[in-house]
């Protein structure tokens, strides 16, 4: 059954659309020293043309890193050490699991009842994507169960006999061993068999962009030193 989300490729802009992520072109470079405290700050990324890409060194050691050119959306967060001119760049995965939570009643608009004898889960971002690879344990009044993966579209099927009421769902990544999150079922969700569920954290499904990352400080000029075949280099912004 189809729904009312939209392509998935969506689904990167929605993640990207807190943090700017293509830095205006008219941003003044300000100089910093080569001592790590002046180091703290905003750098954007100069000299490659279609390009954004930003990276922020917090004054805690944390780093907030990411890119944006044409379709691919990449991101990295995690800890930063200065030793002399060198800054090396150290992602760390979430620690944190995706929160669920059900849709509102207005995200519904579009959809239809599903047909008897079958109980739809919807997984994504309404009007902005589907997320696959959500695994969805259905539960009815009377106890029983039924597991399904939310596909490519997001939408997760199962079959039940048509005189089972849907109560609630657990949700939680496929091939997680973590504890799954239970949500209830509105009555009127669970009489037309088609219940909506979201992430409101989904930052944390972003992969990492790298693991590590070493940059030079040029007067204030940070450079990428690795091989990734990049060029240009982060300066401060105002």
């Amino acid at each position: 059954m189809s729904t009312t989300l939209a392509s998935a490729a969506t689904l990167l802009a929605l993640i990207f659309s807190a943090p700017a992520l293509c830095a205006p072109a008219a941003k003044a470079p300000v100089a910093a020293s080569a001592a790590s405290g002046a180091l703290p700050g905003h750098y954007y990324l100069h000299g490659m043309t279609e390009v954004g890409s930003e990276l922020l060194l917090k004054k805690d050691g944390k780093f907030e890193w990411s890119l944006s050119y044409g379709a691919d959306d990449q991101m990295a967060t995690g800890t930063w050490v200065a030793k002399g001119d060198e800054i090396t760049l150290t992602s760390a995965q979430p620690a944190q699991a995706p929160t669920f939570a059900s849709f509102a009643e207005e995200d519904y608009q579009g959809t239809k009842p599903a047909e008897p004898g079958s109980w739809i889960a919807i997984v994504g971002f309404p009007r902005q994507g589907p997320l696959p690879g959500v695994e969805v344990q259905f539960e009815s009044a009377s106890g029983k169960r039924a597991t399904a993966v939310s596909k490519r579209n997001g939408d997760a099927i199962v079959q039940m006999p048509a005189q089972e009421q849907w109560t609630r769902v657990g949700l939680r990544m496929e091939g997680s061993d973590a504890a799954w999150q239970w949500l209830a079922v509105p009555p009127q969700r669970a009489s037309q068999r088609l219940a909506g569920f979201t992430v409101t954290n989904p930052e944390v499904l972003m992969p990492q962009a790298f693991k590590t990352m070493r940059l030079k400080n040029d007067g204030g000029k940070l450079r990428v030193t690795e091989p990734e075949g990049w060029r240009g280099q982060y300066q401060k912004g105002d």
